[in-house]
């Protein structure tokens, strides 16, 4: 990790239709822009149009105000205006693939590792490699050098990665008022599969608080989204498929089978436990949204984002959090959150040029984070040093737009919270296969017969219900099969020559005693 730490102490301070219509317009006419450059856009003082279209909570209800301030500044910094597309999560993947595969007008989209690659094998995404360093330096310089790596595919960069919690910590995050019931201190917990922390979901005491709190009854509720946190140990290699990957520490990077993996599987046995018990809802492999209020769970971040972010959100007085298995950063963790020009897009310049200053300018990092100047936040001074949230009523999503430490920290809490995210990532452990990333091309056909079958197993396997079988163990083998039937083994084998290939030119370092043991 020397590359990352050096850079990261200079920089934390069907295919796409070939006749899409050009996305960029210009403020001068209101028309599609002409083939123009953003250069050319600028020379004659023409005020460049970017639409940006993103998942969240849908479009703010004070979208208009809002563009009346961002809008100006952009305007007087880089000559753009932006139209932002703010698209509801219950929506967004049929909407993104939409907009992707049927020519849906756009200059910048949010993506991230479930389908990045995919896109970029169809062409829908503009190379940025060379225009980065010349075009966007401080964007360039800003993010680290394994960041940007594991944003290349084919050894070419098509997107630019968020910095946030942008390698892997899971918590097990409790109602601290359901833990004391139960009688249980999480602190001890050193895994999932501790019987403590069996007995203590299964206890009388978490029950009786629960019902006098007029809580479900359900310990640790799932939904059909499932538990995919059971596999964050393996790197996907940007496939796709979560059935497939290799351990994050394994020096020889042997690709297999995940679930099959003994690992994997005794928390899939737990999971089917805990469905049996109760512990889990009975129904979550059909519900469709989660709780808002878990007793306990797992959820991916840092330490204080159980005072700052899980408590408040569930409504809790005091909420606790306590880390399980290694921080580690992959392709997987760094495409988390991506934002990725169009191909097709007449204006790529300035679309870098606006996606610089929204990771590094933090008045328009606020604005898109926050909301409204004076409506929803206001600084606390002119030092501009704090902000403080008037309401919660901004309906964009935060991560998918740029670098947490750009953000300016609320006057809420006496700390700034990013700090914790950036000790993480520093100090993450690296996946053997950072900067690798799959060429599914010569599997395409097999590949996407996998992953339809693979989704179509998981909101039973990863909740505990597992359908008409008995047994995790039973229905993975069923999983397997049917995957094995379309050509799962052709993938493995291709991957792993692959891996095979970029580890004889990046050989990993061997792995340290801890994660060895592990």
């Amino acid at each position: 990790m020397k590359k990352f730490k050096k850079a990261l102490a200079l920089g934390m301070a069907g295919a796409m239709a070939l006749s899409l219509a050009a996305c960029g317009s210009t403020g001068t006419s209101g028309a599609s822009g002409s083939a123009a450059t953003g250069d050319a856009a600028a020379a004659t003082d023409e005020v460049v149009n970017l639409k940006w279209v993103m998942v969240g909570n849908g479009q703010p209800s004070n979208y208009d105000a809002w563009l009346a301030q961002i809008n100006p500044y952009l305007e007087e910094k880089i000559g753009v205006n932006i139209d932002v597309q703010v698209v509801a999560w219950d929506a967004w993947d049929q909407r993104r693939s939409v907009i992707v595969n049927t020519a849906g007008e756009y200059d910048i989209l949010f993506t991230n590792t479930n389908t990045y690659t995919n896109d970029v094998g169809v062409g829908a995404f503009y190379d940025i490699t060379d225009l980065l360093p010349e075009v966007a330096p401080e964007l360039w310089d800003s993010i680290p050098a394994d960041y940007w790596d594991a944003c290349r595919v084919n050894g070419q960069i098509y997107a630019v990665p968020a910095m946030k919690d942008s390698s892997i910590s899971q918590y097990v995050v409790w109602d601290k008022g359901a833990m004391d019931a139960a009688g249980y201190d999480g602190s001890t917990m050193k895994d999932l599969t501790d019987p403590e922390l069996t007995e203590a979901l299964s206890s009388q005491g978490l029950k009786d608080y629960l019902l006098a709190n007029n809580y479900d009854d359900t310990a640790w509720p799932l939904s059909s989204s499932a538990a995919t946190y059971l596999t964050f140990q393996y790197d996907t290699m940007g496939a796709g498929l979560i059935a497939m990957g290799v351990k994050y520490n394994d020096t020889e990077g042997k690709v297999v089978s995940i679930y099959e993996q003994p690992d994997v599987m005794e928390y899939l046995d737990l999971l089917r436990e805990w469905y049996n018990m109760g512990i889990i809802n009975a129904d979550a492999n059909v519900k469709g949204e989660d709780n808002a209020y878990k007793p306990a769970a797992v959820a991916q971040g840092w330490p204080s984002a159980a005072i700052t972010t899980w408590g408040p959100n569930m409504g809790v007085e005091e909420c606790v959090a306590y880390k399980w298995g290694p921080t580690i950063v992959s392709n997987d963790s760094v495409r988390g959150s991506l934002a990725c020009i169009s191909a097709n897009c007449q204006y790529p310049e300035k679309a870098l040029e606006f996606l610089q200053l929204v990771n590094t300018d933090s008045y328009v990092r606020d604005l898109l984070y926050y909301g409204v100047e004076g409506e929803n936040w206001h600084y606390t001074d002119d030092t501009k040093e704090w902000v403080h949230k008037d309401n919660a009523d901004w309906t964009m999503a935060g991560y998918t737009q740029g670098s947490f430490f750009a953000v300016t920290p609320t006057d809420d809490f006496d700390f700034n919270q990013y700090d914790e995210v950036e000790e993480l990532n520093a100090n993450a452990e690296p996946s053997v296969l950072l900067g690798f990333s799959m060429d599914t091309t010569p599997v395409s056909d097999q590949l996407a017969q996998c992953i339809a079958i693979a989704e179509s197993y998981k909101s039973e396997l990863l909740t505990g219900a597992c359908g008409e079988f008995d047994t995790p163990e039973e229905m993975v083998a069923e999983l397997v099969s049917e995957m094995n039937a379309v050509g799962f083994q052709d993938i493995i084998a291709e991957a792993q020559a692959q891996v095979d290939a970029f580890l004889a030119e990046n050989p990993p370092e061997a792995a340290s005693a801890e994660t060895a043991a592990e």
